[in-house]
């Protein structure tokens, strides 16, 4: 399912466990998950590393948000193929932190929250 676009990235998002099924959001996760691809959007946008920047493509990344809404771990779930373009699907989730916490219904019993989603990164000018 396809929960935000914002100037070159492309975030869609399913719940862990989920087999792929089509997940329902309340208007509060929706809000959430969008203002998490804004941030991670301009966070990439705003990083003057040139790494990557002329690659552009699709990085399956996992990220672990906590309660307080900082990022506690970013894993690389599958490769776009090209190592600069990973490090900078990584590096951008890691310099949006911290997010605002997230909405409990998302939370574990560990108080985080675990967000499996492909980055679409473009090119940059």
């Amino acid at each position: 399912m396809i929960l935000g676009v914002s100037l070159g990235l492309i975030v869609g998002l399913a719940p862990l466990g989920s087999g792929g099924a089509r997940a329902q959001f309340s208007p509060e996760v929706q809000g959430w998950l969008s203002a998490l691809v804004t941030k991670i959007d301009r966070a990439d946008r705003d990083r003057s590393d040139p790494s990557g920047a002329k690659a552009a493509g699709t990085v399956m990344i996992r990220v672990q948000v906590a309660a307080d809404g900082f990022v506690n771990r970013v894993f690389l779930e599958r490769s776009s193929g090209s190592t600069a373009l990973d490090d900078r699907a990584l590096s951008a989730a890691r310099a949006a932190s911290p997010f605002t916490p997230p909405p409990p219904t998302l939370l574990t019993r560990e108080g985080v929250t675990e967000l499996s989603f492909p980055l679409r990164l473009a090119r940059k000018p």
